[in-house]
């Protein structure tokens, strides 16, 4: 496998997972009241700005949790690149979780694999702090403020 070819080979393989998500986005927007919508075409409001102004806040919590999910997930590739490449030829699917692994169950380095589980968890707990700080002003709870 050419090294240039062998991530675009795990990204579109990553597009199996893309179902989940769309489940998700379907219930969300089966949960937007079909009362605001009507309201708003009533209002004058074309397909776009019922969209942008009622669809959109709506749903906005399945959005963000897509968001952070997304965001989990691309720090823990691991499977894809131990199954299809082992690394990758070059290194070019080295990933952090597949250096944790290698680290831990190939070299028996205990302590540095368990250091590096928890610098992922650190980071990722950080990266999620993040998402949901900048997140308050563009998510719309169906309670009010959260």
């Amino acid at each position: 496998m050419n090294p240039d070819s062998a991530l675009y080979a795990l990204m579109i393989m990553s597009f199996w997972t893309a179902g989940s998500g769309m489940i998700l986005f379907l219930a969300g927007l089966q949960g937007v009241p079909a009362s605001l919508v009507e309201a708003a075409k009533l209002d004058g409001a074309g397909r776009f700005k019922v969209f942008l102004h009622v669809t959109l806040p709506m749903i906005s919590p399945v959005l963000l949790f897509q968001l952070i999910m997304g965001m989990i997930d691309s720090f823990q590739v691991f499977t894809q690149a131990f199954v299809m490449t082992q690394g990758g030829p070059n290194y070019s699917t080295w990933f952090y979780v597949y250096n944790l692994y290698t680290s831990a169950f190939k070299e028996y380095r205990a302590g540095y694999s368990s250091a590096l589980a928890w610098v992922l968890l650190v980071v990722v707990m950080l990266f999620t702090a993040l998402v949901m700080k900048l997140s308050n002003r563009y998510v719309h709870y169906e309670g009010g403020k959260r």
